[in-house]
């Protein structure tokens, strides 16, 4: 698990968030047996002074995982398994221990949220990338395959480009659309019997209501991130990129 040779800035290819999706999946469910096989562990050894001591252990563990292995070798498990790397974006090689773990603090914080930004960013960054002045990359480029990586971005500014203020107006309108069609949604649903009150608020849901739940509020954040990216971009309906000659 070796860190690729830095690559200039110039010829970086950035992560698209599918690629960091598929990390992100490997190491939830990584953490998940984890937790399983403490459980099972506790249970099997009965002893209250154990149970105490491996709980804490694993507290450490899951913690410490991401900042660690971000810091020492470019990337979890996750990002290992899908060619990914994170970088610092200043000299281009491994983030910092404490960078790491501010960065992981922050991915906790904000949670799915982190990404509603990425496709308006140069240089495929969320939130927590921007604020940690780091990036996602590929590892090893001989490996990558084109619809996982973009290149740096150079298409927000420009004399065609509309005015920053009316994109970001634009872009703030379709952010209330989705928001509006979601708690639409939500509210058919509920009409319908599909969810109940307590499963609105994540308690005494049962697994197909949570299931509807959690697909809603994906779709929800993922059609504002599209609003984001597109109006950033030049690509939303009232403010979209002129055609010179049009």
């Amino acid at each position: 698990m070796s860190l690729a040779t830095d690559m200039p800035a110039r010829t970086a290819r950035y992560a698209r968030f599918p690629a960091r999706l598929r990390a992100i999946l490997i190491d939830w469910i990584l953490g998940t047996v984890l937790l399983f096989g403490a459980l099972f562990v506790v249970v099997l050894v009965g002893r209250d002074d154990f149970s105490r001591a491996l709980g804490i252990l694993v507290v450490i563990v899951l913690v410490s995982y991401e900042p660690v292995l971000v810091s020492v070798t470019g990337g979890t498990l996750g990002h290992y398994f899908n060619n990914l790397r994170v970088v610092d974006q200043r000299h281009h090689g491994n983030v910092s221990f404490l960078k790491a773990l501010a960065r992981f603090a922050l991915k906790g914080l904000l949670g799915w949220y982190s990404f509603i930004l990425i496709t308006a960013t140069r240089r495929n960054q969320a939130i927590h990338d921007l604020l940690t002045r780091s990036t996602v990359q590929i590892r090893d480029p001989a490996k990558a395959r084109p619809n996982d990586y973009i290149t740096e971005r150079s298409d927000f500014h420009g004399p065609d480009m509309p005015p920053k203020r009316r994109r970001a107006a634009v872009i703030c309108v379709y952010l209330l659309l989705a928001a509006l069609v979601y708690g639409l949604v939500l509210g058919a649903a509920r009409t319908t019997g599909m969810l109940s009150p307590a499963c609105m608020s994540n308690a005494n849901c049962f697994e197909a209501g949570w299931l509807l739940n959690i697909a809603v509020a994906l779709m929800w954040i993922g059609a504002s991130a599209a609003c984001v990216g597109l109006g950033w971009r030049g690509k939303l309906l009232g403010a979209r990129r002129r055609t010179w000659g049009s």
